[in-house]
């Protein structure tokens, strides 16, 4: 007899089946449509749609575009040299303090000169001995009791000697070493009895009354800084008070590895406060002339490229194009657009090439 269980299972199975079969069927003839496709395939906005996207658009005319340059630079004394002797000598006077203005010829260090006087001493008493020969037998060479070949050779002994003083006298004032400028001398770095020679730095000496500020410009800058142009440089130091100079020396040679040119600006130092060393910013400007310039929210970088579009009898049309330089939310435009074209500022992420577009005028 067969098993009734297992039968009302089987028809159980079979009428389930049918049922799915008979949803399915129901589905595909009477179902929703699915919502249309996004832009760029077949829906609103994108190709293959009649659907225009409302953009906003702005016409780019030329205008005056101002370019801006922040330079660091470096600040260096008009005059700066390490201080030390020209001859081997005890240190036996110091007169300068650390920090301490002095004016040119100043004593800076009196080395021991004792022997060096001692030289000078016996050059001129060589000198007074050879003029003394010299006088005595200049009158006899009238009365021909010598000849003229040994007067000439003592008169060359006069001159001799006199050298050897000369020699003595320039020995004996490099014991004395004095300052060839003004300036603000550094720290010391020698004592009483010190033996110091042509290697020891005795002190650094820096002429800050006028500083000299070394920065670097882009090419592009070349016609906007020349000699005698006003700049104004800040310091983290002192941010609230610029110092303002003019530009002194622009290097002739552009830098082939970084197409930059190295400039040197004076600055008044009156109250010192501009130190050797210390940086300085420097910030120019300059204007030019019927520039096309785009909002950056127009640009639609992709692959290391910009692009942007442009709105042509009603239609979205995609341009690549060269930049320039940037300022806060705009791009110059160098190569890719021509004046009174109109750029959609809003709406590109819905557009597509050659999608139809409703135009709203921007700002």
């Amino acid at each position: 007899m067969p098993d009734l269980g297992l039968q009302a299972i089987a028809r159980a199975w079979r009428t389930l089946a049918a049922l799915a079969a008979a949803c399915v069927l129901l589905w595909g003839c009477g179902g929703p449509e699915p919502e249309s496709a996004g832009p760029g395939m077949g829906g609103m906005g994108g190709r293959g749609s009649g659907r225009p996207v409302s953009v906003i658009v702005t016409r780019v005319e030329p205008r005056t575009f101002v370019d801006r340059f922040t330079g660091l630079g470096t600040a260096r004394a008009t005059e700066s040299i390490q201080v030390t002797s020209r001859i081997s000598s005890v240190v036996e006077r110091i007169g300068f303090e650390e920090g301490q203005q002095v004016k040119a010829g100043q004593l800076l260090i009196e080395l021991d000169h004792a022997e060096l006087e001692a030289e000078l001493a016996m050059a001129e008493a060589s000198l007074q001995k050879a003029r003394s020969q010299f006088e005595r037998r200049r009158g006899l060479a009238a009365t021909r009791v010598i000849s003229e070949l040994e007067l000439e050779e003592l008169e060359a002994e006069v001159l001799i000697a006199e050298a050897d003083v000369r020699a003595s006298k320039a020995r004996l004032d490099n014991a004395f070493i004095r300052a060839p400028f003004g300036g603000t001398v550094g720290l010391r770095t020698v004592s009483l009895g010190d033996l110091v020679g042509p290697e020891t730095m005795i002190t650094t000496l820096d002429d800050t009354a006028t500083i000299k500020l070394e920065f670097t410009i882009p090419e592009t800058f070349l016609a906007t800084v020349q000699k005698g142009t006003r700049i104004d440089a800040r310091s983290e130091v002192y941010p609230e008070s610029p110092f303002t100079g003019e530009v002194s020396i622009v290097d002739p040679r552009v830098d082939q590895a970084t197409r930059s040119v190295t400039v040197i600006a004076r600055l008044p130092n009156p109250d010192g406060l501009i130190k050797p060393g210390m940086f300085l910013t420097v910030d120019l400007q300059r204007e030019r002339e019927d520039v096309l310039v785009v909002p950056e929210q127009a640009l639609a970088p992709r692959q290391g490229r910009q692009y942007l579009y442009t709105v042509e009898d009603g239609t979205a049309v995609e341009k690549e194009v060269s930049l320039g330089a940037r300022a806060p939310g705009l791009a110059e435009v160098r190569e890719g657009l021509a004046p009174g074209t109109l750029v959609i500022t809003e709406g590109t992420q819905k557009v597509r090439n050659g999608a139809p577009v409703q135009v709203s005028q921007g700002g």
